[in-house]
Formats: structure tokens, C-alpha cells, sequence
């Protein structure tokens, strides 16, 4: 990961977001957009990475990420990977693909998702989720 005052600001945010939410295993959340983060190669993606649930799946504004110090270039990356009301989901695809950074974040976070091992039991539902999000992947990759 890539350690700059941004990626600092970004890292807080995200701790304090995802504070006593989990995910579908019962892991602490932040775990989540920590793997991605990890993944990325520079202080954009890193930095959106770190974001990017947190407009969808909290009460944050990007207001409140400018106000922490994250540079209006990399809110806006996490604006396209907040998945708008109502929007279709392959058009959300659609749109992350025009933008490679969050291209980049989107593909990780697909592949972290896919992976069936993460869960304790998987269902139906798990299987369908993750054939939805293969697509998805081909569609950016």
C-alpha cells in the first residue's frame, strides 16, 4: 500500500465508516476494502480503494470526503463506484469501465467478492451473486 497524507486521511476514514459493520463471513468489513487497497498501485486507486463502499453503505457525503482531505480527483473515482438508485447493475458496470481507475478498484473488489471461501456456508443466492459478478469481470477486463 501506498502510504501518502491522502491514503492516511482515507485509511482513517474507512476504520471509522465501517466501524461494527461485517461482512458475509462475520469478519470486521474494513478487512474488505483494506484487501483491495492493497492491491492498487498508486495514491488514486489506493485512495479509492479504501472508499469505495463507503458512500453506498454509510450516512459519508463526499462532502465529508473532501473535508477529510481526500482530493476532489479521487472523490469523484468513488462517486463512480457508488452504484446509483435504481441503477441497473450492468449499467453501473458499464459506466465504472469508462473510468480506469475505477476500472482498477472495481475488477479487485469483483474478485475479492467472488471468492466462495470467504463464507461459511455458501447458498443459492452466493453462487448466482457470484456468476453475476464473472460477468462483470469480463465486462471490465
Amino acid at each position: 500500500m501506498i502510504y501518502t497524507p491522502q491514503t492516511k486521511a482515507a485509511l482513517r476514514l474507512c476504520y471509522r465508516a465501517h466501524e461494527g459493520q461485517t461482512d458475509r463471513g462475520g469478519l470486521p468489513y474494513v478487512f474488505h476494502p483494506l484487501h483491495i487497497a492493497e492491491q492498487m498501485t498508486d495514491e488514486l486507486t489506493v485512495t479509492a480503494a479504501l472508499l469505495h463502499d463507503v458512500l453506498e453503505d454509510t450516512d459519508l457525503t463526499v462532502s465529508d470526503l473532501l473535508s477529510a482531505g481526500i482530493s476532489r480527483e479521487a472523490a469523484a473515482v468513488v462517486e463512480v463506484l457508488t452504484r446509483r438508485e435504481a441503477e441497473d447493475y450492468f449499467e453501473y458496470i458499464s459506466r465504472i469501465a469508462q473510468s480506469p481507475a475505477a476500472r482498477a478498484v472495481k475488477l479487485a473488489d469483483l474478485r475479492h467478492n467472488s471468492d466462495l471461501s470467504r463464507l461459511d456456508a455458501v447458498s443459492d443466492k452466493d453462487i448466482i451473486r457470484r456468476e453475476k459478478y464473472a460477468r462483470a469481470i469480463e465486462m471490465l477486463s
